[in-house]
């Protein structure tokens, strides 16, 4: 920075995805911690992290079921009590009656133990109860360090075809 010149400013994916990362460390996962924020008319509406449904205990306090039974990562989605990052931005919209339909969700995602990035790609459950709740745009920080938009009506196209190749591969059985 040069004297009297203001320092760069952030651009707005950046801005959010940098509260983003700070919601991600209220998350009790021992393995990844993300965070989400929905953005509608350039304002914050709601956020949410990953962890058990309110209430319920958490790997924070009596460890990790799919550490203990080497769970791949992106597995055993059945093993665990939490409720994801995305999902909880949902349901944390809908508790206080605010429509995040035309919205951006953006997430971020860092390794619990290490705090590196990990590239916060929503899973087919999410997708899916992102495209249902109206959400247009997922912006997520890529494992290179890079800003990526994606559009989730991309989604819709790819889970139809993804259902058309298992409905034949299961006819051809």
């Amino acid at each position: 920075m040069q004297a009297g010149k203001p320092d760069a400013r952030l651009s707005k994916d950046e801005y959010y995805l940098g509260i983003a990362c700070a919601v991600a460390a209220r998350s009790t996962c021992l393995r990844r911690r993300f965070g989400a924020i929905i953005v509608k008319n350039d304002a914050i509406v709601a956020t949410g992290y990953n962890g058990p449904a309110r209430g319920v205990i958490n790997c924070a306090e009596v460890g990790c079921l799919k550490d203990e039974t080497n769970m791949p990562e992106y597995k055993g989605y059945d093993y665990c009590t939490a409720v994801h990052a995305e999902e909880n931005a949902i349901i944390n919209a809908a508790r206080h009656g605010t429509s995040v339909l035309g919205s951006t969700l953006y997430i971020y995602g860092t390794y619990a133990k290490t705090g590196e990035l990990t590239e916060a790609q929503p899973c087919d459950r999410c997708k899916r109860a992102l495209i249902n709740a109206g959400i247009d745009i997922v912006v997520i920080k890529a494992k290179d360090g890079s800003v990526r938009k994606i559009n989730t009506g991309d989604w819709v196209y790819e889970d139809s075809e993804n259902y058309r190749r298992s409905m034949a591969n299961a006819r051809k059985q």
